[in-house]
């Protein structure tokens, strides 16, 4: 039994991912919106956490390890990817990023 109840973590992943969605939706700014991307995936991985210890199953503890990694390549090309934007046009604003589309 968790010291601390399922709906308290419930709780807290959806705050995280509502933030998340929020500012993926309303902020401009790249970094941002790849911090916010992160917030969402931390969410997903505190229910995996949490569901992987009320059902005594390590499978979704090693599915947050693959989460994570993924996260950070995401995070790694996405930051390589702005930083050359941000050379180039001196500006991550996501409304500008149209010189991607080929």
């Amino acid at each position: 039994m968790l010291p601390v109840p399922l709906e308290h973590y419930l709780i807290v992943a959806g705050i995280l991912f509502t933030l998340g969605v929020v500012g993926v939706m309303v902020r401009r700014n790249a970094i941002v919106t790849l911090m916010s991307v992160e917030l969402m995936l931390n969410a997903a991985n505190l229910l995996l956490v949490v569901f992987a210890r009320v059902h005594h199953d390590i499978g979704g503890q090693a599915m947050v390890f693959f989460v994570l990694t993924v996260a950070a390549a995401e995070a790694a090309v996405g930051l390589a990817i702005l930083v050359a934007v941000y050379r180039r046009k001196r500006s991550v604003d996501v409304d500008g990023l149209n010189m991607l589309k080929g």
